[in-house]
């Protein structure tokens, strides 16, 4: 049976895992952010999709053999595209600031991600003929603007305790790596909504409804997986620094100890579980929110923002901050709360 307020705390399970999964990253020492990058990369991408896929679902190898081509391909390519928005938004802060950067980005990938997929298959029309649906698109712009409050409030504090964003600031530049940025990372949404004919398949062969999304993810992740897989490879052919993954430093002058090692290589798998999780939880909300399951990646962005925010607090990242930044982010996250539940009362009046 679906409820759509414990989907919203499904997704919200998802937003927490995806704002805490840097921070084991954050503990790795003597390694290049391409190698442990990838190294957790391989498990948010590859070994926990399919783990968690084979032991949730039914005949997984079966249905996905099944599925036809150009539905599969359309997964692929999606995450394909979603990989190179990721890399592109550190791009889009660091030419713009982190205000504009981010609240561009972030603002279009709400915005597309949610209302794109039912614009596409032609769903648009019945969505805003609906209360449900009026107040998941109501929740889309509440998000949206609570994106541009906290993207206005981080720049108030770095602004008011002098953390300014290193590099010189290109609008031209970054207003267009923005917009690319912003349209190529909505594409998950997209690469799941392409998955509805997997999903079909996986219930058919008795799955339960609840794990239906976890074959999609296996064939987006695959896409995510490439694009990042090869900006690593050529980072580390431009930087030399494969001989890291055996515990040589970049200049090889001396080596890690086994024990740094062996925890560099369990956090980095941590950060990466921490990642996948996002996702195992968001399939598991979308799964509870009915017809409007679009409107899923609108309280999935809202989630990471939220703890995110909060993970910021808690490190003292807001240690210093003016009154100003404060209440700015005060009401951009009360903005982002409110609209995931909203969007979850919404779809419960189905």
């Amino acid at each position: 049976m679906q409820n759509p307020l414990l989907g919203v705390f499904f997704h919200w399970l998802g937003g927490l895992f995806s704002a805490s999964f840097y921070v084991p990253y954050k503990q790795i020492k003597g390694w290049s952010w391409e190698i442990f990058w990838l190294t957790g990369g391989v498990f948010s991408w590859l070994i926990c999709p399919w783990l968690f896929a084979w032991i949730q679902t039914q005949q997984l190898f079966d249905v996905l053999s099944t599925t036809s081509f150009s539905v599969l391909q359309q997964c692929f390519l999606w995450g394909l595209g979603w990989g190179l928005g990721g890399l592109t938004f550190g791009l889009a802060v660091r030419y713009m600031g982190i205000s504009s950067g981010m609240a561009i980005v972030l603002g279009l990938t709400t915005v597309l991600g949610t209302l794109g997929p039912p614009v596409f298959d032609g769903t648009i029309g019945k969505v805003l003929a609906t209360p449900s649906g009026q107040f998941a698109i109501l929740g889309t712009f509440l998000t949206l603007l609570g994106v541009i409050l906290v993207a206005r409030a981080t720049a108030e504090k770095n602004r008011s305790t002098g953390a300014q964003s290193e590099g010189a600031i290109d609008m031209k530049k970054g207003l267009l790596i923005a917009l690319f940025s912003g349209v190529m990372s909505s594409c998950f949404a997209f690469g799941i909504a392409a998955g509805k004919p997997i999903r079909e398949l996986t219930l058919a062969a008795g799955t339960d409804h609840l794990w239906q999304g976890l074959p999609v993810l296996c064939v987006v992740l695959a896409g995510g997986l490439t694009t990042n897989a090869l900006w690593c490879a050529w980072l580390i052919h431009k930087n030399r620094s494969a001989a890291e993954f055996s515990g040589y430093t970049h200049n090889q002058s001396q080596r890690l100890g086994s024990d740094r090692m062996i925890k560099n290589y369990l956090l980095a798998a941590l950060g990466g579980s921490f990642w996948y999780f996002q996702f195992f939880f968001y399939t598991m909300g979308e799964s509870h929110m009915g017809d409007y399951e679009f409107s899923s990646w609108t309280i999935h962005m809202a989630s990471i923002i939220i703890f995110s925010t909060l993970w910021g607090l808690a490190l003292l990242e807001w240690k210093g901050a003016n009154r100003k930044s404060r209440l700015l982010l005060l009401a951009g996250i009360s903005l982002l709360v409110m609209s995931t539940i909203l969007i979850g009362v919404g779809n419960s009046l189905q």
